[in-house]
């Protein structure tokens, strides 16, 4: 390709950071922006103007569709990711897709087909794998600094209780107040398995008790945390927490034992959410002779890869920028895109591993085999499974409830409190 990346964005609130990389990227250019929420909208189109560009801005996704572009950054609400990346597949357009890959286990069938049979890119953004800690555990690793993974943890504790009315805006049907338990598992899950580059071939899931202290906010799991654990390709075992869980600030936090080290991330002292920074990281390598060895404690810093293009950006602590520019890399065929760029394979293996946890733990926590979909032959047995708590795709017995012991429910006067916290901008209390 001779020319710049013509990027669109679907999704202008979560999309806002995926846009300002697209503004100052020298290979890409943003050309559209769709999103039905017109102050989120006009805001990304100042920003936009700010830069000197006059892009297109639509309501309506298919005004948007028709827009001549290369490529389109998802997004949108995270439960629809699949069904939009497979449209855009077939109509000639490389996808990156923000986190979930996929609701259903039928969707995960048609996504990995439909970039198989395009030929194009497609692209996860699970950004905590590019995190500076966890993508320095992830070049050591492949140095061989901790041998084979034998065991891994991944916590991804955020307690989202007071920013609810925010993110949901009192609708009774949005996807977070439907979703599962173990449903928003690759912020734990995807570093493990980024950083091993393993496969998970069986998960087992659990679900918390509610807790009930907190006031009702229209989640019709309650509030709880969903917990999975995996067994990798090579025998290794992975812990992965995340939720709705008391702890501020919250954990992002990974763990990897191998067969001649270990790699851990900081997580308590000092406080390094509070003091805005990114954790340290301490590595053990053990030596010639058993139990002795060298210990590291450091701080990784930024990555040097584009380093004088990512210190520009710091959501996440600067994480955003990774998934967006190799992306844009992988789709001009430069080696950091192919090395570092998370594809459908390993985004499907990140997002099913939650899909299937919650089957476990609907079966009183009975282990279930994760199928590997690169294979053909495995894909069968799942293209038409459409089981998920969301009753817009699933009908019938497909309809599974959002908590094992049943869906909570509420009246409208929960839902109409908490859209009236996010009309006056405030949080829940």
């Amino acid at each position: 390709m001779n020319r710049k990346v013509r990027i669109g964005v679907f999704g202008a609130y979560r999309g806002m950071t995926m846009i300002s990389v697209l503004l100052r990227h020298p290979e890409a250019e943003l050309v559209a922006i769709c999103d039905k929420y017109l102050p989120a909208l006009q805001k990304a189109g100042d920003a936009a103007k700010e830069a000197g560009l006059n892009i297109a801005l639509y309501e309506n996704f298919e005004d948007f569709f028709r827009h001549d572009m290369d490529a389109v950054v998802l997004a949108n609400y995270a439960n629809e990711h699949a069904t939009f990346a497979v449209r855009l597949l077939k109509s000639g357009r490389h996808v990156m897709s923000e986190v979930l890959p996929c609701e259903t286990m039928a969707q995960a069938v048609e996504l990995i087909e439909a970039v198989e049979e395009s030929g194009l890119i497609y692209a996860y953004a699970e950004n905590y794998c590019y995190m500076w800690h966890s993508f320095e555990m992830r070049e050591r690793y492949a140095r061989g600094d901790i041998g084979d993974v034998m065991y891994a943890e991944g916590e991804y504790i955020h307690d989202c209780a007071a920013i609810w009315p925010g993110i949901t805006y009192g609708q009774r049907d949005h996807w977070r107040n439907n979703m599962f338990p173990n449903f928003y598992c690759t912020h734990s899950i995807g570093p493990m398995l980024y950083i091993t580059g393993r496969r998970p071939v069986q998960v087992t899931g659990f679900v918390t008790q509610r807790n009930l202290t907190v006031p009702p906010l229209g989640i019709k799991s309650g509030e709880c945390a969903g917990i999975e654990i995996l067994t990798l390709d090579n025998g290794a075992i992975c812990k992965s927490v995340h939720g709705h869980l008391k702890r501020e600030p919250g954990s992002i936090n990974y763990e990897i034992y191998g067969t001649k080290g270990s790699m851990e991330s900081e997580r308590f002292q000092p406080s390094y959410a509070q003091e805005g920074r990114e954790p340290e990281i301490q590595v053990y390598r053990e030596g010639e002779k058993l139990c002795i060895g060298t210990t590291e404690r450091y701080h990784p810093g930024m990555q040097a890869i584009a380093a004088e293009m990512a210190k520009k950006f710091s959501t996440h602590g600067g994480s955003d920028f990774y998934p967006t520019h190799f992306f844009i890399e992988r789709i001009l065929g430069n080696p950091d895109g192919e090395k570092y760029s998370i594809d459908v394979y390993q985004a499907v293996d990140m997002g099913i591993c939650g899909i299937l946890a919650y089957r476990s733990a609907l079966n009183g926590n009975a282990p279930v085999r994760v199928p590997d979909l690169r294979n053909r032959e495995e894909r069968n047995a799942w293209r038409n499974d459409n089981k998920c708590t969301n009753p817009a795709v699933a009908k019938g017995d497909d309809l599974l409830p959002c908590y094992p012991a049943g869906s909570m429910e509420y009246p409208d006067s929960v839902y109409e409190n908490v859209r009236d916290l996010w009309l006056a901008g405030k949080n829940a209390e």
